[in-house]
C-alpha cells in the first residue's frame, strides 16, 4: 500500500519553475542520431506505420494521419486523454481478432504495449518492448510517435536507477524533439536533463527489505508528510515525495553525516527565482523502518533554498520515487501512521481503483466499472476540486445553482465556479464523500489539469480514515471514517 504526490514537492519548493541549464564540468554530449539514410522498417512498416507500396508513404499509423480513424490513431487519441483502461482492451481486442480484420502493425503494438507498460510502472517490460524500436525511427523524419516513445523510456531507466542510460536517453530525446516541445514539456524535461550529468557514473541503489513495520508521521508546514530515516546510524525526518524521480538532501545534513559531495553542480532556479546550486552525493547506506537502502544517489541543496524563515522549517531531506516504491506498499492512516509492507513480502492489495504514473501525475480511475474517469491523487496539494471535464458530463445537476467568483488553481486567478454541499466518487467498491469541492467551469488551460476531471487533495484525503496506494498491484483503496 504506497501513497504517492501529483509533483508536490515540485510545486511546493521548486514551484513551476523555468529553469537554466547549466552544465557541470564533465557534462556530456548527446549521441548524434545516425545520417539520414533508408528507414531500416520501411519494408515492414515502421513504428509510424508506414505501409509498404503506397507510394509516399502514407502515415496512417499517426496520431495526425491522413483522417481515418484507425487503431493506431485511436491508440494515440486514448493514451494522449490518459484512457489507459481502453487501451488495454483495444489492444487486447487487436490481439485476439480474427484474420483479415483490421490490425496495429507488430510494430505499433509492440509501441503502445510499451508505453503501457511504462504507466503501469513495469519499467523493465516497458524497456524491452520499447529499446528494439529506437533503432527503427534513427532518420531525419521524426514521427510523432517518435517523443512518445523516447520519453517513456528515459522515464524507465530513471526508475530502474540505471543513471548513465537514463543520462543518455533525456539527452537524446531533448536532441531529437526538443525543438517540438510545450512549453510545459521543455519545464518537465530540464531538471533530469541538468541533474542526470552529475550521477551518470553512480552504480544502481540496492533495497533489503525487511519485515511489515508501521511507523509514525508528521505533517510539516508546507503540508508533506515526513517519516523518520536513519542516515548512517543518525535520525532524520524527510519528506516523502514518490514521483519526484530524484532523492534530495540538504548540504548541512550531508556534512553532519560524512558524504562526499561532488565539485561539480548545475544552477536550477526554484519558485522564488533565485538561482540554486545543485550538487549530487551517494548515501552508502540508509535505512527506513526495516527497509534498508545501500549506494543511495542523492542530489545535495544549500540549506538557505529550502528554508522557510515563516515557520522556522527546514527541509533536511526527500524520499523520491525510487526509494519510495521500493518499499512495496504503504498505507496512511487518520491516525498520524505509515504501515508499510516491504517489497514483494505480505498481502498485496487487489481491491480498490486501478492507478498509473502519467509524467509526473498519478492517475486513479475512478468510478463504477466500464465507466471510470481519471482524477489525479494529490496528497501534496491542500485543495480538491473538479475540472471543467468533470462539469461537462454534470451540467443538468447545477442548472438551479448560482457559480461563485472564486480564486482557482493554475494562471486563471479568480474563475466562476460552483461550490456543491457534496459529490459521491466510487472508488472501487467504497464510495467517497467530498464536501464543498470546486467545481471548475472553464479550463485552466493546462493540459495536465485540464484532460482530467479533478484532483484530489489533503482536504479530501484526510476525511478519511486511510487511504493506500499498491505499487505492486497498482491499486488505491481507501476506508471510511466510519467503517470499522
Amino acid at each position: 500500500m504506497v501513497f504517492c504526490w501529483s509533483g508536490s514537492l515540485r510545486r511546493v519548493l521548486f514551484g513551476l519553475c523555468v529553469v537554466v541549464f547549466v552544465v557541470a564540468a564533465n557534462a556530456q554530449e548527446p549521441s548524434k542520431p545516425d545520417a539520414p539514410g533508408p528507414d531500416p522498417a520501411a519494408a515492414t512498416g515502421s513504428v509510424a506505420g508506414q505501409q509498404p507500396g503506397a507510394g509516399a508513404q502514407v502515415r496512417t499509423g499517426s496520431a495526425i494521419g491522413d483522417g481515418e480513424l484507425t487503431l493506431a490513431n485511436r491508440l494515440a487519441i486514448l493514451l494522449s486523454d490518459h484512457q489507459f483502461l481502453e487501451m488495454e482492451k483495444v489492444l487486447k481486442a487487436q490481439q485476439d481478432a480474427p484474420e483479415g480484420a483490421s490490425k496495429l502493425t507488430p510494430e505499433q503494438a509492440q509501441l503502445y504495449k510499451g508505453i503501457l507498460a511504462n504507466r503501469m510502472n513495469q519499467p523493465e517490460e516497458s524497456v524491452r518492448l520499447l529499446e528494439p524500436l529506437v533503432a527503427k525511427i534513427r532518420s531525419a523524419d521524426h514521427p510523432p510517435e517518435e517523443k512518445i516513445l523516447r520519453k517513456a523510456l528515459a522515464e524507465d531507466y530513471l526508475r530502474m536507477g540505471d543513471w548513465a542510460r537514463a543520462n543518455q536517453a533525456y539527452l537524446e530525446y531533448e536532441y531529437r524533439v526538443g525543438g517540438g516541445l510545450s512549453q510545459d514539456e521543455k519545464d518537465e524535461l530540464e531538471l533530469p536533463v541538468k541533474l542526470l550529468p552529475l550521477a551518470r557514473e553512480n552504480p544502481p541503489m540496492t533495497v533489503e527489505p525487511g519485515e511489515a513495520f508501521s511507523l509514525p508521521y508528521d505533517r510539516d508546514p508546507l503540508g508533506l508528510t515526513d517519516i523518520p530515516v536513519f542516515v548512517d546510524a543518525r535520525s532524520h525526518d524527510w519528506m516523502l515525495d514518490p514521483t519526484l524521480p530524484f532523492n534530495l538532501i540538504c548540504r548541512t545534513t550531508a556534512k553532519e553525516v560524512g558524504l562526499t559531495v561532488s565539485e561539480a553542480a548545475v544552477t536550477i532556479h526554484t519558485l522564488t527565482g533565485r538561482p540554486m546550486q545543485v550538487h549530487v552525493t551517494m548515501i552508502p547506506r540508509l535505512t527506513l523502518g526495516t527497509v534498508t537502502y545501500r549506494n543511495m544517489t542523492a542530489f545535495v541543496f544549500e540549506d538557505a533554498d529550502y528554508y522557510f524563515p515563516g515557520t522556522g522549517y527546514q527541509v533536511r531531506g526527500v524520499l523520491g520515487y525510487p526509494a519510495v516504491s521500493a518499499l512495496g506498499s504503504i498505507t496512511v492512516t487518520a491516525g498520524a501512521r505509515i504501515e508499510v509492507e516491504p517489497g514483494e513480502k505480505g498481502e498485496r492489495l487487489t481491491t480498490g481503483a486501478r492507478f498509473f504514473l502519467d509524467g509526473d501525475q498519478v492517475i486513479a480511475a475512478l468510478g463504477k466499472p466500464d465507466a471510470e474517469r481519471m482524477f489525479a491523487i494529490d496528497a501534496g496539494g491542500q485543495q480538491t476540486y473538479l475540472t471543467a471535464r468533470y462539469y461537462a458530463e454534470h451540467t443538468a445537476e447545477f442548472a438551479d445553482r448560482k457559480a461563485e467568483l472564486q480564486k482557482v488553481p493554475g494562471a486563471l486567478g479568480r474563475a466562476p465556479v460552483f461550490v456543491p454541499d457534496l459529490v459521491t466518487l466510487q472508488v472501487g467498491e467504497t464510495a467517497i464523500s467530498l464536501q464543498f469541492p470546486q467545481v471548475l467551469t472553464q479550463p485552466l488551460g493546462d493540459a495536465a489539469f485540464d484532460d482530467i476531471y479533478g484532483k484530489l487533495g489533503m482536504d479530501a484525503l484526510d476525511e478519511l480514515r486511510s487511504y493506500t496506494f499498491d505499487y505492486r498491484t497498482m491499486r488505491f483503496a481507501v476506508r471510511n471514517q466510519q467503517y470499522r
